[in-house]
């Protein structure tokens, strides 16, 4: 017996959360949260539920996140560890990339909730 062939896993921007969520078969699978700032996107944390860890879904959700901010033409601020990560082996992006400056993280310390 054969088991149903799976879709492919499936990035959407969720403005009301401030986050890309990767789907897998319709199940939230992770997210990598964000908040604007005039003309950037700060991305701040990224995460993959331990159910689907080892598969590569991080790597996709991130590629797809910064693809889809390039073409809203906003600018990218790697606050969190896998996405500057991410940025450091992808150099497609690094036109649209900013430093992270102590006054970006102390303005993001207002706006995320404690």
């Amino acid at each position: 017996m054969t088991q149903p062939a799976a879709t492919a896993p499936s990035v959407q921007r969720v403005d009301a959360k401030h986050r890309y969520e990767i789907l897998v078969d319709g199940e939230t699978a992770g997210f990598t949260a964000y908040r604007d700032r005039d003309d950037r996107r700060v991305f701040y944390h990224t995460e993959i539920d331990d159910a689907f860890a080892g598969q590569g879904l991080a790597s996709l959700l991130v590629q797809q996140a910064l693809a889809d901010v390039r073409v809203s033409g906003k600018r990218i601020v790697p606050v969190c560890p896998y996405v500057a990560k991410f940025l450091k082996k992808h150099d497609e992006f690094a036109d649209i990339t900013d430093p992270v400056t102590p006054e970006l993280l102390q303005w993001l310390e207002t706006v995320l909730p404690r």
